[in-house]
């Protein structure tokens, strides 16, 4: 049996097109959010059919996880958040290869400035609800 990939990023690509070309690249937040409501209107659909999903999202916040583990929970399901720990300088190198790509999952750039953001506003999943892989 498998699962259903939700992902931001691949939505914006579908509905949307490609950042700074198809759309302004000022608008991506407001896509983003929009994508994510349709994202979480498909799940809770899925939710009620029991269609198994990956929820692809960034998760940067440890609220957002926890909505979303509330969510599913209401829905009388279990969810198991994976968080992928990896070193920075793993992190650089593999920007370095996104870099070269233009896909729904390498839509815009990340410098090294959006790259210390994300790190420095990062809140770390723990508890028995996280499973961590290094």
């Amino acid at each position: 049996m498998g699962c259903r990939r939700l992902s931001i990023d691949e939505e914006i690509w579908r509905t949307y097109g490609r950042f700074g070309v198809d759309y302004p690249q000022d608008e991506y937040p407001i896509l983003q959010s929009s994508a994510e409501k349709i994202l979480r209107e498909q799940l809770v659909q899925m939710l009620r059919t029991g269609t198994k999903a990956v929820i692809d999202f960034s998760f940067w916040k440890s609220q957002t996880r926890a909505d979303y583990r509330e969510l599913v929970h209401r829905s009388g399901h279990h969810c198991q958040i994976v968080f992928l720990k990896v070193p920075e300088n793993v992190l650089r190198e593999r920007l370095v290869n996104r870099a070269s790509r233009r896909d729904a999952n390498a839509a815009f750039p990340i410098t090294d400035d959006l790259l210390q953001r994300y790190i420095q506003g990062f809140e770390p999943p723990s508890g028995q609800d996280a499973w961590t892989v290094e």
